[in-house]
């Protein structure tokens, strides 16, 4: 059915097709310039969401559907680093309003006007396809054909549409129909858009709620929506009253390939990272995690450390595998008892690096997103941790009740530390040598990535954040042995010894908070 859309388009359904995405585009544009005033911190945000939710990587190609004044376009080269090729197509009537309204920042940008969807782009492919607000209630089917049509396989499509539930919306639309300008636009809820894209032909297909930052609002409201808006989207009933709807959708088949172009920009960095890895019944994901790993950062691996946390399945078989292939590879086989935090410890202390990069087994559809981590560690940076709580990470399906734990530790841990800070407990970190050496780790379990978060603040170190996603796992991502209460008082505990060694210096992280007799880096 896409191939007809594509090669025979009806020009009846094709000039009605036209019309609705011109008309979406332009009320699109309006509104943003007229009515939203955080419009380009909000493109940004969006920016960020699409190049993390689809794992970007250099030279992947995108297209974004409705480009309009392309302000959107400028944040997708500017997050993508001007390193894949955008392809920006606006159905203004004009020609000419394909012409930037501003230089893009950096990369290849092209700029097209169609009068047909797919017109000249017809006989293309990209790996990957954006819109903000263009799928229509009156003609969804047909852009959502054309657009698997104009996906390479395995190629991904994500859409930001407004949703009709959020109340504010409602109000407005009700209220615009006793006046002139009624709001055109046919909107879809969630439920149509999953069976509209499963009819097409998508896969791996997901819409979630998001975007609690929306009228009426002024600019000193935004930090405080935006961190609410991560509670509500992720809270039963009330993500329902969300500004906006992000879908993400597959073309088959459900492996794509991606780039393998290293990703390698610090020659001050080469062969300094120790890579620990703390794996327990991992069978499935240490080999692929270990080769994407030497595929995306060989130039900056010292070497990888697997930690395997006595696995009752095949890991420690797969571990040794690679060990004998690869003198990089260096793995540690622990004996009983069990635990995440003692396999972490095992592992910082059996690295060599200049640097120790902690991540689980799950994170290798992340990987491009730690290049980021790496920047800023060239940068100065003495620790950096990949947050997921930042203005700029997206955060999809978590449960709720590990948000109120999280936000509630953090929330304390500000207040004891008096350092602002977003998330520092996530097994996402990269330490400088002389930071990891004077870690005083305690916690067997999972706790134990508090302590590695709040430790190098004690210690005087300042900790950078860097974005990244977090997508609640899916099938083939292994099963979280994350114990919510167990690990909750585990974290009770990391914040009482910190605020012992805090104000009385007494306790395990007493000798954190003195000076060591040389320090080898700026804190």
């Amino acid at each position: 059915m896409a191939d007809q859309v594509l090669t025979e388009p009806l020009p009846r359904v094709r000039d009605k097709l036209i019309e609705t995405l011109a008309l979406r585009e332009a009320y699109r544009d309006a509104y943003r310039a007229n009515r939203d005033p955080i419009a380009d911190e909000r493109l940004l945000w969006r920016a960020q969401t699409f190049r993390h939710l689809v794992h970007l990587t250099p030279g992947q190609t995108i297209l974004e559907i409705g480009c309009g004044d392309l302000r959107f376009t400028r944040r997708l080269a500017e997050v993508s680093r001007g390193e894949n090729p955008i392809t920006a197509a606006t159905f203004a009537a004009d020609a000419d309003s394909a012409a930037p309204a501003y230089p893009p920042v950096g990369g290849a940008v092209e700029a097209v006007a169609l009068d047909a969807f797919p017109g000249e782009l017809a006989g293309r492919s990209f790996d990957c396809i954006v819109g903000l607000d263009m799928l229509d209630s009156a003609d969804c089917a047909a852009t959502l054909e054309t657009a698997l049509g104009l996906l390479a396989p395995g190629g991904q499509a994500v859409f930001f549409q407004s949703n009709p539930w959020n109340p504010w919306l409602r109000l407005r639309r009700r209220l615009s129909r006793l006046v002139k300008g009624t709001d055109p636009r046919g909107l879809l809820s969630r439920p149509q858009l999953y069976e509209l894209l499963s009819e097409v032909g998508f896969i791996r297909i997901f819409a979630v709620y998001t975007d609690f930052v929306y009228a009426p609002l002024s600019r000193w409201m935004i930090r405080l929506l935006r961190n609410a808006s991560i509670v509500a989207e992720n809270t039963p009933v009330v993500h329902r009253f969300a500004g906006a709807i992000l879908v993400h959708a597959q073309k088959p088949p459900r492996r794509m390939m991606r780039p393998s172009r290293p990703l390698f920009d610090h020659p001050q960095l080469r062969h300094a990272i120790s890579v620990v890895i703390p794996c327990h019944n991992e069978e499935m994901n240490i080999g692929p995690l270990i080769d994407r790993l030497m595929e995306l950062y060989g130039d900056y691996i010292h070497e990888i450390i697997p930690v395997d946390d006595n696995s009752r399945d095949s890991t420690a078989t797969v571990i040794a595998g690679y060990a004998a292939q690869n003198p990089r590879v260096r793995p540690v086989y622990r004996t009983p008892p069990n635990g995440v935090g003692l396999a972490i410890a095992d592992g910082y202390r059996a690295a060599t690096g200049q640097w120790i990069l902690s991540m689980d087994c799950d994170f290798q559809h992340l990987l491009p997103e730690i290049r980021d981590m790496f920047d800023r560690a060239a940068a100065g940076a003495p620790v950096v941790v990949g947050s997921r709580f930042s203005r700029h990470s997206i955060l999809l399906n978590y449960p709720l009740m590990k948000i109120i734990s999280n936000r509630g530790f953090h929330l304390l841990a500000v207040l004891l530390l008096r350092r602002r800070f977003r998330d520092v407990t996530n097994n996402l970190k990269l330490l400088r040598r002389d930071v990891a050496d004077r870690l005083i780790l305690t916690s067997p379990g999972f706790s134990v990535n508090a302590e590695t978060g709040v430790q190098p603040l004690l210690m005087g170190y300042d900790i950078t954040e860097s974005p990244i996603s977090w997508i609640n796992r899916s099938f083939d991502m292994g099963s979280s042995t994350f114990r919510l209460i167990r690990v909750g008082r585990g974290y009770l505990s990391v914040l009482a010894d910190t605020l012992r060694a805090r104000y009385l210096r007494s306790g395990p992280y007493a000798p954190l908070v003195k000076p060591p007799a040389s320090r080898n880096g700026i804190p």
